[in-house]
């Protein structure tokens, strides 16, 4: 169980990884396109197209990568009190009943959703050019499915905490730089060592 843990991870590590460099793009077109517009007086007839396609991609991609580094958002001033295993029962339990019928309803959806844009070529109708947006819309289902499969990875790291009584470790990817200058100079959270 915890070689398909451990695969899945690194699998939405990757798409994290790989989906993260469209920053870049998004920044340089970005930067391109103020320079046309407001130094050539001439705008880009693409720029707004690109900029919500590229961010809409990068914020998809990144919830399997977030969800992998247990790193979402949670309101756990009552939860962090609980013991490991009880932990993984309530989280358990809203994976049941809220997550995984609801990233099922994304990959389903998401397939019919981009299949009818493809079959139709769909296009944006914000621009005068008609960017192709069809591809967007493939990503909603691409995106379900790594949802869907790291969903079933944070199932079996809930079933381990449910027997050892102990969270299984997650891989350190990327640290917050405050976390990084803590443990270089030895200081721990809270004050001084």
């Amino acid at each position: 169980m915890e070689k398909f843990i451990r695969s899945i991870d690194r699998l939405s590590e990757a798409l994290g990884h790989g989906f993260a460099w469209t920053v870049l793009v998004l920044t340089a077109g970005t930067c391109y396109e103020v320079f046309r517009r407001y130094v050539l007086n001439d705008p880009t007839d693409w720029a707004f197209d690109m900029s919500y396609i590229l961010y809409g991609t990068l914020f998809l991609m990144a919830g399997p990568y977030t969800l992998s580094k247990g790193a979402h958002v949670r309101g756990d001033f009552i939860y962090r009190k609980w013991s490991p295993a009880t932990q993984a029962k309530v989280d358990l339990a809203l994976y049941v009943i809220f997550y995984m019928p609801g990233v099922l309803a994304l990959v389903f959806s998401g397939f019919f959703y981009a299949l009818k844009s493809g079959n139709i070529q769909e296009a944006s109708v914000n621009s005068p050019v008609g960017v192709p947006i069809w591809q967007l819309k493939s990503v909603i289902f691409v995106v379900g499915v790594a949802l869907f499969l790291q969903g079933l990875a944070e199932m079996c790291r809930c079933v381990i905490a449910i027997r050892d009584n102990a969270w299984m470790s997650r891989d350190e990817d990327v640290v917050e730089l405050e976390v990084a200058l803590q443990k270089q100079f030895g200081h721990k959270e809270g004050g001084a060592a």
